[in-house]
């Protein structure tokens, strides 16, 4: 996992589980969105200013892998790396619990950029691979 260069550290509130005490799955999405946020303001990336200026990432195709389930006040990490394929910003995501290092998820996100309403062949990545 240390090919991973940025890591969020979350922790899990008892209103994010269901009845049987484990992370209700749509959650895992909130950490995920959470940590590639996080990524892109480490990079500079002000997510008001590109609404301002009409740019838009919006995820196009995500791919999870359940393995391990959290629970309510557990400390975990987000591992996040960036990559492109064509057009696309490709996001490797991977979350590990911190008390047993256990992976308990991991994705695979593709995020589209649209500038002015109109969806771009990806150019506005370019500069991201660069950092």
């Amino acid at each position: 996992m240390s090919d991973y260069p940025h890591i969020t550290s979350i922790r899990v509130r008892d209103s994010e589980c269901d009845a049987q005490g484990v992370v209700n799955n749509a959650n895992y999405l909130v950490y995920l969105e959470q940590a590639r946020h996080e990524f892109l303001e480490a990079m500079g990336q002000d997510f008001a200013d590109l609404v301002t200026r009409q740019i838009f990432l919006m995820v196009s195709h995500m791919e999870l892998d359940f393995r391990q389930s959290l629970r309510g006040g557990e400390r975990f990490e987000v591992h996040s790396r960036f990559g492109r394929k064509g057009p696309r910003a490709v996001f490797d995501q991977q979350i590990v619990r911190v008390s047993d290092q256990v992976l308990c998820l991991t994705a695979r996100v593709d995020i589209v950029c649209k500038i002015n309403g109109k969806l771009t062949r990806g150019a506005y990545f370019d500069a991201w691979e660069k950092s």
